[in-house]
């Protein structure tokens, strides 16, 4: 909707702008500027918009966002306009062109012939000891011209005398920028067009016309309704959420044909277990493995032992390659959550100048780290679902972790009876350890022991907090109170898992 030259005179005239302070002007947007008016006690905020498709000047109700960076226009109104006083405020005709003129207080010195710094210097101390004339204030007239054309609107500033100060928009080819020349009052001067008839819409809601306006914008009025924002907010998200979400399916289908990996170190364990029968030549190994006849494809040219290291080979990289998948998936999902999470504040947003603001610096954006970089945390580190397992290998990785890498409430174990590695569960904000995420770490600590090769054992287990360094102890030594027990069977099967979630640096 555009507004035509009879809407424009009356919100021109419910604004009644003669005699109003303009005490800042705020740029939301590139081609959006709000200046906050003050007359007899009142603020108002008037909107000027030259977004194509919901070009408009009206007073605005809703909260105006601040850019994150200044703006050019917002600095230049800033120190030519602010604190300047509106004398007059009317339209050109019919020709929906707004003449704001501003009338503003300007400090002068005037000074005599001074070459230099000392006369400069003498000068100015008899301006301020003596009010002889020399300090004065002097007038300066600005006259504001918006244009309300759709597919041309311009916020132009000149002089008293027309000569372009600044424009919101700059076109060199109108003459509009600094220098140039825009006077459209001689034009509408010299026009003999007839006067064109239009009726003052009806549009839905309470209250005067300017805000009938603001609401109809705000609701459904161009590229800065709310309906607009809404479908380009969908737009935008839906399209991100599509490529992500196309992106897990194929990361999915690799998951699937790494997830039979272990069945090739199989494969070389039974070729090196029946070395003796394979020959040189042979193109397929039988045998029986565990009650099951199996049949294994080998490498004609390939003496037995390169056999089973080939099958090793593959085996290891597709472990490596099954951990990286797992890393890409966790991290599109993750990704894919978070936009649709972006997606539901956008929709829930209610002012359109916010959401047009959040469309275009992004949502709730991460800051960047500022500082010194995080040290290398040392060990071995083992992600289950959303926990972190980190496991120091040697008395120097577990004294590095304790004093930089883990907090108070983070968990800590470590085998009972025997010498061994410090693991630890960080902690996740009013979440308690799950139990199989505890055996997860106590398999690790056991395993991670001299005492591994019995296959069980008991460990200590209590919050980092509760540990106490030894006084003159070797290095990483500490004494732990209010401590658990927990009794731990390794578990081949959690192992190998673990080792599917291990995090490679």
């Amino acid at each position: 909707m555009s507004l035509n030259w009879k809407e424009i005179n009356l919100i021109l005239e419910e604004l009644a702008l003669e005699g109003a302070q303009i005490q800042s002007a705020v740029q939301s947007a590139f081609d959006v500027i709000i200046l906050r008016l003050h007359k007899k006690g009142e603020t108002k905020q008037v909107l000027v918009s030259l977004s194509s498709g919901a070009c408009r000047l009206h007073e605005t109700f809703r909260a105006i966002p601040k850019s994150e960076k200044p703006l050019r226009f917002a600095q230049f109104l800033s120190s030519k306009i602010v604190n300047g006083w509106i004398t007059e405020a009317a339209q050109i005709g019919d020709n929906r062109i707004v003449r704001l003129i501003v009338k503003r207080k300007v400090s002068a010195i005037k000074t005599a012939d001074t070459n230099t710094i000392s006369d400069i210097k003498t000068s100015l101390i008899s301006t301020i000891n003596t009010n002889d004339g020399n300090d004065t204030q002097e007038t300066a007239i600005y006259k504001l011209y918006i244009r309300l054309w759709s597919n041309a609107a311009n916020f132009i500033v000149t002089d008293e005398n027309g000569v372009v100060l600044d424009a919101m928009r700059r076109l060199p080819k109108r003459g509009e920028v600094t220098g140039g020349s825009y006077m459209p009052e001689k034009i509408e001067a010299k026009s003999d067009k007839p006067i064109r008839e239009f009726d003052i819409r009806t549009l839905p809601g309470e209250g005067s016309f300017n805000k009938k306006v603001d609401e109809f914008y705000a609701a459904q009025g161009g590229t800065l309704s709310l309906e607009a924002l809404r479908e380009q907010a969908r737009k935008t998200c839906e399209g991100s959420m599509g490529r992500i979400s196309a992106a897990l399916e194929r990361l999915r289908e690799k998951e699937a044909s790494f997830a039979d990996s272990h069945r090739l170190k199989t494969y070389g364990d039974i070729i090196l277990s029946n070395i003796a029968n394979i020959k040189t030549g042979d193109k397929w190994l039988e045998t029986e493995y565990e009650g099951e006849n199996i049949r294994i494809e080998l490498e004609p040219r390939s003496n037995p032992s390169a056999q089973a290291q080939r099958y090793y080979e593959q085996y290891r990289k597709a472990k490596n390659g099954l951990a990286d998948v797992q890393r890409e998936i966790e991290s599109g999902e993750r990704e894919l959550k978070e936009i649709t999470e972006k997606l539901e504040r956008l929709l829930g947003e209610t002012n359109p100048l916010i959401l047009a603001k959040l469309l275009k610096t992004g949502v709730s954006a991460p800051k960047a780290a500022s500082g010194k970089k995080e040290k290398a945390r040392p060990g071995l580190a083992f992600k289950r679902g959303d926990w972190l397992i980190i496991v120091g290998r040697d008395a120097s990785e577990n004294d590095e972790l304790l004093r930089r890498h883990v907090k108070g409430n983070d968990m800590w174990l470590h085998a009972r009876d025997y010498h061994g590695s410090y693991v630890f569960i960080k902690q996740r904000a009013g979440k308690s350890v799950p139990l199989d995420v505890l055996l997860d770490a106590g398999n690790l600590a056991i395993f991670y022991s001299k005492g591994r090769n019995n296959g069980e054992g008991d460990l200590f287990y209590t919050q980092v907090k509760y540990l106490r360094r030894a006084k003159n102890a070797p290095k990483g030594l500490v004494i732990p109170t209010q401590e658990k027990n927990l009794h731990v069977k390794v578990e081949e099967e959690r192992l190998r898992s673990l080792e599917n979630c291990k995090i490679i640096r």
